[in-house]
């Protein structure tokens, strides 16, 4: 299951974000989204784990908790729409 994880606190690292989701089991994938000019995080990223139990539970415990003063915001991840080749415009 693909989990989105935002609100985080922009000091965290993917060591961090990759120990606490550990505890609920095994992380396929994380990927914390970086601005590419600072190279600091943006605060969201992405955690892929295989096992659908153990991720529900990660959700449940997660979501909402309180990580270095910040409500954390944990949640199945949406999948993503496909951009379109043509951009629509306003007149």
């Amino acid at each position: 299951m693909n989990i989105y994880v935002g609100q985080l606190p922009y000091t965290m690292t993917e060591d961090e974000v990759r120990e606490m989701f550990s505890e609920y089991g095994e992380i396929a994938s994380l990927n914390l989204i970086m601005d590419k000019y600072s190279g600091q995080s943006k605060g969201f990223g992405f955690i892929d784990m295989p096992n659908n139990s153990e991720a529900d539970k990660a959700i449940k415990a997660l979501n909402k908790s309180m990580l270095k003063g910040r409500e954390i915001k944990v949640n199945q991840a949406e999948e993503r729409r496909k951009k379109s080749k043509f951009r629509r415009r306003s007149y």
